[in-house]
């Protein structure tokens, strides 16, 4: 099977994935799901789409994406359908179906929809990134994968953090400003960017010979704008004001939003 048959049908199955996740939504007035549907199926029909492939040059470059796109689907899905399960629905989602009104079901279909088209180019990127013609893994290769497990890592530390304070009643109410959370307002956000940069390093070809290799940058590029102007940090923090008011005015004012630094 070609590459290009091998994509089409990816992007279609993640398109079927995400229509099953609009119809478990509607069932279960939890929109939480949505997520979770996401994040399996980037790592799922992705490492599927790299496996099958006959074009791989490199077997260990092949199994090295497969892995890293497997254990951060499983991470990141895992979080969220514990805090799926555990929480009920997302406030991001509250505040689109209340702003939608009486089109909420149709406008949401849709929405996902976008989601799916947003995870198909997730999946493309995986795919160049395991295509590259090389025999054999390079110190990029290796910088890629180091780039993910530092991503991975800090992701899941944001996690902790954050369970760990909103679990103590003595902060109920108040915002997370500690650990990486006093660095920036979305330390979770910031890894989960940084770990789709790793495919550039292993997809680009520095030397020139594999130009479909720089199409992974679209990855990173993708889940900046997403995470930082769409469906992450501007309805997040819109639900943050609406609950924390003069608090988190505060924390803004002295924690960076997306990369971090030390607060001012």
């Amino acid at each position: 099977m070609s590459a290009v048959a091998i994509l089409v049908i990816a992007t279609m199955a993640f398109s079927a994935v995400m229509a099953v996740a609009w119809l478990v939504q509607r069932v279960t007035g939890n929109d939480g799901w949505a997520d979770v549907f996401w994040s399996f199926g980037v790592g799922t029909i992705a490492a599927l789409a790299v496996y099958v492939s006959s074009d791989m040059v490199s077997a260990d470059r092949k199994y090295l994406v497969i892995t890293l796109v497997l254990i951060w689907s499983l991470r990141l899905g895992g979080h969220i359908l514990v805090r799926t399960l555990k929480n009920g629905d997302d406030p991001r989602y509250a505040r689109l179906r209340h702003e939608w009104g009486p089109n909420a079901a149709s406008r949401m279909f849709f929405f996902l929809q976008s989601q799916a088209f947003a995870g198909a180019m997730l999946v493309i990127c995986v795919y160049v990134a395991a295509s590259r013609p090389d025999a054999e893994l390079e110190f990029p290769d290796y910088l890629g994968a180091l780039i993910m497990l530092v991503a991975l890592l800090g992701e899941a530390v944001a996690d902790w953090q954050l369970r760990k304070f909103a679990s103590d009643p003595a902060n109920y109410g108040k915002v997370c400003n500690v650990g990486l959370w006093s660095w920036s307002r979305h330390p979770n956000y910031f890894f989960e960017w940084l770990g789709w940069t790793s495919y550039v390093f292993i997809g680009a070809d520095f030397d020139g010979d594999y130009a479909h290799g720089w199409l992974t940058l679209v990855a990173p590029v993708l889940m900046y704008v997403l995470l930082r102007h769409v469906s992450g940090v501007p309805p997040l923090e819109q639900h943050m004001l609406a609950t924390r008011g003069s608090a988190f005015r505060d924390y803004q004012r002295r924690t960076s939003i997306f990369f971090p630094r030390p607060p001012r």
